[in-house]
């Protein structure tokens, strides 16, 4: 560990900044990696279609990178913890157990979506036009799961470690890959959707090499080593039992896309689908910023909380708060004033602008508080909380905000409100007032979980880390 990211006594702010700036710059640029292929999409021909199926194919995207964060980012937290206690081989034997279920995984998931694909996709409301789109792009992404599971889950044990611009460089490297090959095989070699499932996996396949590259060298605090890669059940067991949260956040995400898009093409048919992947990559502008805030504190966090240096604790949560709250207040709001420029960036179409424009606006207004939740719910991963992080993980998408989209539509989708504020886009879909209803979803439940979130963890600070709590224990 660098002097520059002394875990132990270097200063908080400067050291949250050194370790969360790189991490930001990573997750925004791990956003440009994600979004970059719906940008070229939104410029073919039928864009409307190939992004309708791309929709429908974002569902297994998502579920792939939930598996990476089942071992790598649960696994992570209680890397740092074994380093604040001084127990390297502890640190090793995590992160090379790590390693061997990530490869297994990923071996495990292409041969699923290989094989049932077709089914999936038409579960997850792909049409008779959007079905032969969303084929072509999950079966050449599928044949990438393993280089996902490396690039993504092993960089967490790069960051843990300290090393937060050697993990901004692996999400960097991708990107720039990505957005090079991008145009050459969408366009150049007219592959279309085809194309940028290549470009990705080709890019991902390049950062999963950088990855290794330096978990194997001299420069790493800790190695993978190979009387650990057998992976072993008591070791395991504890990293899913933490990587649970983080899974099902994910996973749950992947379940939350379908159900909007299920809903979406019922009411609002392919207009709506398309206008859903847009929402989506933009969504990500507030939550990975965030997301890559949280990265950079977690070492801080994990490392002292093992060290039992509680005030460190404390000053980096009351930090990360207040930033992760900034963040989402401040890119939710610019995302409803620049609305139509940021639509606009996906797609040349029209009417796509005008309906995702109006629709962004309803979606992340309720994002502004999301910063509360995430600091919360990611302060119960660093400190290896992981039973009240899952819950957290659950309340708002699998107990609020699906349920929701299912009632919300029901119960106000024909009521005066409803209709007056879908009114813009009425003459666009069938059914504007249900369609605002499943937008209206979001918001009402990211402003209830990050009222309960904060409330779970102010409960648990002051039973915990509180100088009275931490004073009552030790005269115990």
């Amino acid at each position: 560990m660098s002097s520059k990211n002394d875990l132990a006594t270097g200063k908080i702010g400067k050291l949250l900044f050194s370790l969360a700036v790189p991490s930001i710059i990573a997750q925004l640029v791990n956003v440009l990696y994600n979004i970059v292929d719906r940008i070229f999409i939104g410029k073919m021909a039928d864009s409307t279609i190939a992004m309708a199926g791309l929709s429908t194919a974002l569902p297994l995207v998502t579920l792939i990178m939930a598996f990476t964060q089942l071992v790598g980012v649960g696994g992570a937290p209680l890397c740092a913890i074994k380093l604040g206690e001084k127990n390297q081989d502890g640190a090793e034997e995590i992160m090379t157990n790590s390693f061997s279920a990530l490869i297994i995984s990923g071996v495990l998931i292409t041969i699923t979506i290989l094989l049932f694909q077709t089914p999936l996709l038409t579960m997850f409301g792909a049409s008779v036009q959007t079905l032969k789109p969303a084929s072509e792009y999950i079966t050449i992404y599928a044949l990438g799961t393993v280089f996902v599971q490396i690039a993504f889950g092993m960089n967490a044990y790069i960051n843990t470690q300290g090393f937060a611009k050697i993990g901004m460089s692996t999400v960097l490297i991708g990107a720039i890959i990505n957005i090079i090959l991008d145009p050459v095989f969408i366009f150049g070699f007219g592959m279309g959707v085809k194309g940028a499932a290549l470009a990705t996996i080709i890019s991902q396949g390049v950062s999963a090499l950088w990855v290794l590259q330096f978990l194997f060298s001299k420069n790493s605090t800790i190695k993978i080593r190979k009387q650990y890669i057998i992976p072993k059940l008591k070791v395991l067991i504890p990293i899913v039992s933490l990587g649970v949260s983080p899974f099902v956040m994910a996973s749950t995400e992947s379940l939350l896309q379908i159900s909007f898009i299920n809903q979406l093409s019922v009411y609002g048919g392919t207009l709506a689908v398309a206008s859903m992947a847009i929402l989506n990559s933009i969504w990500q502008f507030i939550s990975m910023p965030m997301m890559g805030l949280c990265q950079g504190a977690q070492p801080i966090m994990s490392y002292n909380y093992g060290a039992k240096n509680y005030e460190r604790v404390r000053q980096t949560f009351k930090l990360t708060f207040k930033c992760c709250l900034g963040l989402s207040f401040t890119f939710g709001g610019l995302f409803i004033i620049f609305a139509a420029p940021l639509v606009s960036v996906f797609t040349s179409d029209p009417t796509t602008i005008r309906f995702a424009s109006w629709a962004l606006r309803i979606y992340v207004c309720g994002g502004m508080v999301m910063g509360a939740q995430n600091a919360c719910q990611q302060s119960f991963m660093a400190l290896g909380q992981a039973k009240i992080s899952l819950l957290m993980a659950l309340t708002r998408k699998v107990f609020l905000l699906i349920p929701l989209i299912y009632v919300l539509p029901i119960i106000m989708g024909n009521s005066t409100i409803a209709l007056n504020l879908a009114h813009p886009v009425a003459d666009l879909v069938q059914h504007a007032g249900k369609v605002f209803a499943i937008y209206f979803a979001e918001p009402v439940s990211d402003t209830l979980a990050s009222l309960i979130t904060t409330l779970m963890f102010v409960r648990f600070y002051r039973k915990h880390l509180s100088v009275k709590a931490l004073e009552h224990e030790t005269e115990q």
